[in-house]
């Protein structure tokens, strides 16, 4: 089928003009000049034609940094690959990278098959895997060179959760070896996570068992600490590094000096850490700040992190923004840590409000429009070996298309969301813009306000290396 989406404003990393977008099947065939020969053609011959008057035409935005399914303390995050998928579509995401998990004693082969068992005819838009390795052995490595070859070129390790995901300085340098030799990319959950089990074990002897204390006992010096450390031993290795979900001033310092260098060093931060913050949320009275336990954990307002993270998103230190997407319901999974913040699952929902959220910024002047769709389509796809076939707006790429509506609005609430969650952590929260149409694939997913969409049709991607390196 030929589509042809005219009046609209194409918008890129580089810049924004009105353009008439060409679909001929699964992928954009061309771009045209409005009234142009060519132009007028493409629509005489178009079986439909789509009017985005007033609208930002911009590439599906890529979530890289979603937990489906995740296994987390006695449970499971609450979204299915079918529902979590769905989600994503209807929030402008047409692409997600999960991750298969590999815990410390498991196989990396028969963790990996697992997921995409999970995965496979059940996701809406396109999908394709990191590698957790949370146990760094000679098998491990081995099998680090053998998924490279596969299109899984980005692994990630754990600076916290001992015996679950840990990997200590010596198990991280040799992954990051392994990266300098075969191309891929370590991923990094940086955070000392030997010396915070110790402050929480010490709070919960207190009696300090509030969902607060899962943020004071993670203090953000020990995010810098860890970033900081992992940073070394990827120049020791002769590695790039990318940090997940940074949420701190500190970690962002160390990521900032180290660019500064003209070392491959990046990092990620997410919604979460923008928005909400350690006092009005996680710090509810009760138990009701439990729908904020994340890790990294929402950061004091009393410092300049949420300011810091802005600026590291216009400055490029901050070069994507994710989700950290791992949801959990109140009822039944943040439950079980009522009488222990040690127990709460950790995790937040964000997947179907992350493009949204980041257009609030473009509303709110922390960001230009360009940037927005750098950080939320662009850079993910360059950085994880998916560009151009993902990203863009151009001849030859996929035909993921979103058309946002800038003089709309949406409301965020558990009432209208589409995750599988029993509350939202941005309820009432108003976005000025709304996501209008989603097209993947030259699919309409999205449009008129229903959901078009099925499960099956997104596809599992073989990634290439990353070209986003310096």
């Amino acid at each position: 089928m030929t589509t042809l989406i005219k009046n609209g404003t194409v918008v890129s990393a580089t810049g924004r003009h009105t353009a008439e977008v060409l679909v001929d099947g699964t992928t954009i065939s061309a771009v045209l000049q409005p009234g142009s020969a060519a132009a007028t053609s493409a629509e005489s011959g178009a079986e439909r034609v789509i009017d985005a008057t007033g609208r930002y035409v911009v590439p599906g935005g890529i979530d890289c940094h979603t937990h489906m399914e995740l296994p987390f303390g006695g449970t499971f995050a609450s979204d299915t690959f079918e529902i979590g998928t769905r989600a994503a579509a209807w929030g402008g995401t047409t692409t997600i990278v999960d991750f298969a998990v590999q815990k410390t004693g498991e196989n990396v082969r028969d963790s990996l098959e697992t997921w995409q068992a999970k995965a496979e005819g059940q996701c809406a838009v396109d999908y394709a895997f990191h590698m957790i390795l949370g146990g760094v052995d000679e098998a491990a490595l081995k099998e680090m060179d053998a998924l490279v070859g596969e299109g899984i070129t980005s692994f990630k390790l754990f600076m916290a959760y001992p015996g679950v995901f840990y990997s200590d300085d010596g198990q991280i340098l040799r992954a990051m070896q392994k990266a300098a030799d075969n191309g891929a990319l370590i991923t990094m959950h940086a955070e000392n996570g030997i010396a915070i089990d110790v402050l929480s074990e010490q709070a919960a002897a207190r009696g300090q068992t509030d969902p607060v204390y899962h943020g004071i006992t993670r203090p953000s010096r020990m995010e810098g600490e860890a970033t900081n450390r992992a940073i070394q031993l990827a120049l020791v290795a002769g590695a790039p590094v990318y940090f997940v979900h940074l949420s701190a001033s500190e970690a962002l310092e160390r990521v900032a000096e180290a660019r500064d260098a003209g070392y491959n060093v990046f990092a990620e931060t997410c919604p979460q850490y923008l928005y909400l913050n350690l006092e009005d949320h996680l710090g509810l009275p009760g138990f009701a700040g439990a729908g904020y336990v994340c890790s990294p954990p929402l950061r004091t307002k009393e410092h300049t992190h949420h300011k810091d993270l802005w600026r590291g998103l216009r400055t490029n230190d901050l070069a994507i923004v994710a989700t950290d997407h791992c949801p959990f319901c109140m009822k039944d999974q943040k439950e079980l840590g009522k009488d222990d913040f040690r127990a709460i699952p950790n995790g937040i929902g964000g997947v179907e409000h992350r493009m949204d959220l980041i257009y609030q910024g473009v509303v709110m002047g922390e960001l230009s429009l360009e940037r927005w769709v750098e950080t939320c389509s662009t850079t993910p796809a360059r950085m994880f070996g998916m560009y151009p076939q993902k990203g863009v707006i151009a001849p030859g790429s996929d035909a993921d298309i979103v058309l946002y509506d800038p003089s709309a609005r949406t409301e965020i609430s558990v009432d209208t969301h589409h995750m599988s969650m029993d509350y939202s952590a941005y309820e009432g929260t108003t976005i000025d813009g709304k996501v209008d149409t989603v097209m993947s694939k030259g699919r309409i997913l999205i449009e008129d306000g229903a959901y078009h969409g099925q499960k099956g049709h997104g596809a599992y991607l073989r990634r290439g290396l990353s070209t986003y390196l310096q």
